[in-house]
């Protein structure tokens, strides 16, 4: 049986728990809001223990805006086209959004909007792989598994908030 590892840390009232596995981050559950995972079949570790490949230390500096991008090792689980809506998600550079129809358009065919959005809401690796930066065609902030509190919270440590976001 593989080794599974769990450790969480808050950041600015942002809870993370990260699963791991000895290939890489698994999971990053914001709130616990879509946690169903039984986390006493983990190990638990603490954040900067070598089975979080320094996934705590990268968001530190993530949410003090001394890192732009991610650096790790990532088990990635997923249907083709979730891994391919995924792979647009991380061509999203810090400080940028685009909408719902631009992802579809980015992925070759603009009728997939609602197929790439609810591939987006599976995402299992939020902030690393930043589903956060994709916002409704009409510029509001819409749909994110930590919640909208926490995707507005994201997108204004980024500086990416656009002022007519919320009129």
């Amino acid at each position: 049986m593989e080794n599974i590892f769990i450790a969480s840390r808050s950041f600015h009232g942002i809870r993370i728990d990260a699963i791991a596995s000895t290939k890489g981050i698994r999971n990053i559950l914001i709130n616990n809001i879509k946690s169903q995972f039984d986390s006493s079949k983990f190990k638990k570790v603490t954040t900067k223990d070598s089975a979080m490949f320094n996934l705590f230390q990268q968001l530190e500096e993530y949410f003090n805006r001394k890192r732009t991008e991610f650096d790790l090792p990532l088990e990635i689980n997923g249907t083709d086209f979730q891994k391919k809506v995924w792979s647009e998600l991380e061509k999203i550079i810090y400080g940028k959004t685009i909408t719902y129809q631009e992802l579809a358009t980015r992925l070759g065919d603009v009728r997939s909007i609602r197929a790439a959005g609810r591939a987006n809401g599976a995402n299992t690796l939020p902030i690393v792989i930043p589903c956060h930066r994709v916002i409704g065609t009409n510029g509001k902030l819409i749909g994110y598994g930590g919640g909208l509190d926490v995707k507005r919270k994201l997108l204004e440590l980024e500086g990416s908030l656009n002022p007519d976001l919320f009129t």
